[in-house]
């Protein structure tokens, strides 16, 4: 028993050991690759890859590959041959994803169609153009409730927008007057809006472009995405 116990404990300390042997090599390729890429870009992690011999290197929203040295920088995609995985497609949904809780539909303008019982959150400014494009192909979806969070990033003219269609005796119809039919937003902007935090948020979060969408279950969908495509994640997720 004692021999049994004794090599036990050694077992246990070497799985330690190896442990922090591996956090100080990813700590030292964090530092290197920091280092190189200056202050203008943050590494979040660096572990290792399906690979070996390779380390995921996540700056931003974005991943990349390295050596154990922190010499070279690889951009591209790992695909398992057996399976046809795209692991790194896969690990950037991962990262992408929200917590669905994180989000303040206090902050958002909510519609909702049928039963309501698919939930969508859109992030949207309102001179964006993809933004209109994607708005009249959602007018096709049913038994949906979108939370529409205003953040407006591309214009000192985006945030007068903004704050009249949040002002507006009924936002979304503001909204959806401006977005589909072209008919200006107007009145007052003195109102209390929440985009400040929406824009706390999209920063928080990495949301760096309109539209983002995301869905109940976290995931993300950059861009003007098809509606074919909104309607298959939702029937994913039942």
């Amino acid at each position: 028993m004692n021999k049994f116990l004794s090599a036990l404990v050694l077992i246990l300390a070497s799985i330690v050991c190896l442990s922090f042997a591996n956090a100080q090599t990813e700590q030292q390729i964090k530092s290197e690759i920091q280092k190189k890429l200056g202050a203008n870009a943050k590494v979040k992690s660096v572990s290792p890859a399906p690979i070996s011999g390779l380390y995921e290197v996540i700056v931003g929203n974005d991943i990349f590959y390295t050596d154990a040295a922190g010499k070279y920088l690889i951009q591209g995609e790992v695909i398992e041959l057996a399976s046809g995985k795209n692991i790194t497609e896969q690990r950037q949904s991962d990262i992408n994803r929200i917590k669905w809780a994180d989000l303040n539909s206090a902050n958002a303008i909510k519609t909702v169609r049928g039963n309501g019982s698919r939930q969508l959150a859109v992030f949207s400014d309102p001179n964006c153009g993809y933004c209109k494009r994607l708005e009249k192909s959602m007018q096709q979806l049913d038994n949906v409730t979108i939370y529409t969070y205003l953040i407006p990033i591309l214009s000192p003219d985006s945030a007068q927008k903004s704050k009249q269609i949040w002002c507006s005796a009924d936002p979304y119809k503001s909204y959806i007057d401006w977005m589909i039919n072209g008919s200006p937003p107007s009145g007052k902007t003195d109102c209390i809006t929440p985009l400040d935090k929406n824009m706390t948020f999209a920063k928080t979060y990495g949301i760096t472009g309109t539209p983002t969408l995301f869905f109940a279950d976290g995931s993300r969908f950059p861009g003007a995405v098809q509606i074919t495509d909104i309607e298959k994640k939702f029937s994913s997720l039942k």
